[in-house]
């Protein structure tokens, strides 16, 4: 641009000498040169704004770009992350089927098929048998530490004066069950002194001695706050004061099932075939069908929650009974993540008792207090409750649906129906009592 102009300067003089025209002065020429040059040099300034304009433009176009792309990424990333937590979440909680655990029918044919001696009870299933039923309720197989084909089963309960109960669970359950730890207390729940009932009844559960470890409580807390304290020490000793100490065949080995129940509370063989074989939740709850003074009333509402299972960890992780059965202890979420219930796992009767007496000696060890008032204890009441299913307490919601003929009864039951008649049959003149006699039914 400075070029031409300077160009033009030029030939205007070379003109005017020629034809005598005015010269324009170097002055002159050099503003129209500095004009030329002005503007060539604004128009270049001009292009190069422009230029970083665009490129400005153009960064922000691909940031823009970018930060979209990383936030489609993030989207997708947390879709795959939520879809993986629902598809772990279902695994352990199943939402959508809120009985995925639970014992049917074909669960009680399988293992009435595959049932083993006492002698044999710590064998494991086939693999390909154990997978079978283990993945019918959404479980792994377990495969012990050492490789070895065994697992044994401790079935740990307190008995206090219930010698039938403790009879029909032996009986029950031992071809399933490796050890009964059964603990005696010398006092009740409630403080008082007791007989040891399985002591002086011994001879009675002869056959049953090779798996049976009894214990009697040691060091009870005898001036407990609360009588739950007591209780939670009696279920505790339950582990502490026997488990550690076994050895030989009878010491507890990772990954053996630990289950804390009642003695009225009783397992079927089907569930305990499956607790066995399976990898279950650390703490599993048994849910168990709830009667009332018999099995010919069952208790309107949902299952009983107990017992509980869980598995040998050693002597300082494993949960500690009180706190399986109370859902206590540990960090609340991981419990709440390790916890499930196994459906339809057995039976549970609660004051079902052949005699009056029976009755009356459990109501001064409950550690519900207010239960044991004498009101309550009454006999001809007791009668006139218990022959009607109608609650012994009064409690709001309490009901019952009468079942006759029921046949969803222990096995061992179905072959001594005379024996143990009142616990079939509570409509009787004595509701099944063997100390009411007629004298007071007529006086009733």
């Amino acid at each position: 641009m400075a070029m031409q102009s300077h160009n033009v300067c030029r030939e205007k003089n070379d003109k005017a000498q020629l034809d005598w025209s005015p010269v324009w002065p170097n002055q002159t020429c050099f503003a129209i040169e500095h004009a030329f040059f002005s503007h060539e040099v604004t128009s270049k300034s001009g292009e190069s704004a422009m230029l970083q304009r665009l490129g400005i433009r153009e960064r922000r176009m691909w940031a823009l770009l970018l930060y979209a792309s990383r936030r489609r990424w993030r989207q997708i990333l947390c879709a795959l992350f939520c879809f993986w937590a629902l598809a772990i979440y279902s695994q352990q909680k199943h939402p959508f089927s809120p009985r995925a655990h639970e014992i049917t029918a074909h669960d009680i044919a399988f293992e009435a098929s595959h049932r083993a001696g006492p002698e044999g009870t710590s064998r494991l299933l086939p693999l390909r048998e154990a997978e079978q039923l283990c993945r019918a309720h959404r479980w792994g197989v377990f495969h012990a530490q050492d490789g070895k084909r065994r697992r044994k089963v401790y079935d740990l309960f307190m008995v206090n004066n219930e010698m039938d109960w403790l009879e029909i669970r032996l009986n029950t359950m031992a071809a399933h069950v490796d050890y009964f730890v059964v603990l005696e207390s010398a006092v009740t729940f409630t403080g008082l002194e007791k007989n040891l009932t399985l002591k002086l009844n011994w001879d009675r559960f002869a056959g049953f001695h090779k798996q049976i470890i009894y214990r009697v409580v040691q060091n009870p807390p005898l001036n407990a706050a609360r009588t739950w304290d007591l209780e939670d020490h009696q279920r505790n000793a339950m582990f502490d004061q026997v488990i550690p100490g076994l050895e030989g065949e009878q010491e507890a080995r990772i990954g053996d099932v630990i289950i804390v129940s009642d003695v009225d509370e009783i397992i079927r063989p089907a569930t305990l075939q499956i607790l066995r074989n399976c990898d279950f939740h650390q703490r599993l709850t048994l849910r168990s069908r709830f009667y009332y003074y018999g099995f010919q009333f069952l208790h309107k509402g949902p299952e009983w929650e107990h017992p509980q299972a869980t598995t040998f960890q050693g002597r300082s992780n494993t949960i500690r009974p009180a706190n399986l059965r109370n859902g206590e202890g540990g960090n609340r979420l991981v419990a709440w993540w390790n916890k499930a219930d196994l459906w339809n796992a057995g039976w549970h009767c609660s004051s079902c008792f052949a005699t009056i007496e029976d009755m009356l000696t459990k109501m001064k060890s409950f550690s519900h207090v207010s239960l044991n008032q004498e009101h309550f204890r009454n006999r001809t009441r007791i009668v006139d409750r218990v022959r009607k299913g109608l609650d012994l307490w009064d409690r709001e919601g309490e009901l019952y649906e009468t079942i006759e003929g029921n046949e969803d009864i222990p096995e061992f039951l179905k072959g001594e129906r005379e024996r143990f008649k009142y616990l079939l049959d509570r409509q009787s003149p004595n509701a099944g009592f063997m100390d009411y006699g007629p004298e007071e039914v007529a006086g009733g």
